[in-house]
């Protein structure tokens, strides 16, 4: 059996070695490949790192356990192969305790480990600020999202909308994605959103936020975050809501303080201004629609 000492000198070289090559990873390999980060390392939000550190631990933990699994079982089976001249069965071993033991902690300790980590993170990702710096509802419908920028006023009379239209690709399946809803967020402040929808189940989806939730008729839900990289981000609804689900997609644009005054200020302008429900009447989001309705419509529909 090699001494300590001779251990020790085997160890140093291979930690050094290990640091060494993750010191020559990007901030993408070291984060699992996942989406959301850039070369020098900046989140997309303040919660992006954490999610990302959850997936990647788990599947550290998950490989090494692989690897031990499967090399034990490659052992056993040369280990205790039949060889030549053998018949019968082998010796038949019971009720070892130490073993199962052994086989039954581990992976209780493993399961434990795994839902407490995952418990302690989701606790902290799904925690709803109730001080943020910006309110917004975003609403899913088939097949777009409505985003709404609330103001000081309890009763949103002082707030400004946006309401989309699903991705219109052209004969080559092209998307213009300059036509599709866009979220702007402002970078490096709290924000709180809303969640609804006004029809079917849809999902709201930042892909590189690493995060997505439902959203629900009858039961609002609500993402709690903040920004912190200025940028632009694709969205896209998870959750398969009908026939255009997969033209349900919007941009989310993270712009500085003086941007974001401006965007709302601009939509101010353009007199979208109030509750977006009571401006809201549902639209015929078939490809080539315009995204309005006039109250003409509205009144002969009702008709």
């Amino acid at each position: 059996m090699p001494s300590k000492r001779r251990l020790r000198w085997v160890a140093i070289p291979v930690g050094i070695a290990t640091a060494v090559a993750l010191a020559g990873c990007s901030p993408t390999e070291l984060h699992g490949f996942l989406p959301g980060f850039v070369e020098d390392g900046t989140a997309a939000t303040n919660q992006t790192d954490r999610v990302a550190g959850l997936w990647v631990n788990s599947w550290i933990v998950l490989l090494a356990v692989g690897i031990i699994t499967w090399a034990l079982m490659g052992w056993a089976a040369v280990a205790y192969r039949r060889r030549k001249g053998q018949t019968g069965l082998p010796v038949q071993m019971r009720y070892n305790m130490p073993i199962e033991i052994f086989y039954t902690v581990i992976p209780l300790i493993l399961v434990m480990g795994m839902f407490f980590f995952t418990a302690r993170d989701q606790a902290e990702i799904e925690t709803q600020w109730d001080d943020a710096d910006v309110e917004i509802t975003a609403i899913g419908k088939q097949w777009a999202f409505d985003f709404m920028y609330a103001g000081e006023d309890d009763d949103l009379s002082d707030a400004v909308w946006t309401m989309g239209v699903q991705a219109q690709p052209d004969a080559e399946g092209n998307i213009d994605t300059e036509k599709l809803p866009t979220l702007v967020l402002p970078v490096d402040q709290k924000v709180h959103i809303s969640l609804q929808s006004r029809d079917v189940i849809h999902s709201f989806w930042i892909i590189d936020f690493l995060y997505k939730k439902d959203m629900y008729i009858g039961k609002d839900n609500s993402w709690s975050f903040i920004p912190t990289r200025v940028g632009e981000y694709a969205g896209k609804c998870a959750e398969l809501c009908g026939e255009y689900h997969s033209m349900m997609l919007f941009n989310v644009k993270v712009v500085e303080q003086d941007e974001y005054d401006e965007y709302v200020a601009s939509l101010r302008e353009e007199g979208n201004t109030g509750d977006i429900t009571d401006a809201y009447d549902r639209l015929n989001n078939l490809p080539g629609t315009t995204g309005t309705t006039s109250e003409t419509d509205s009144e002969e529909e009702g008709e």
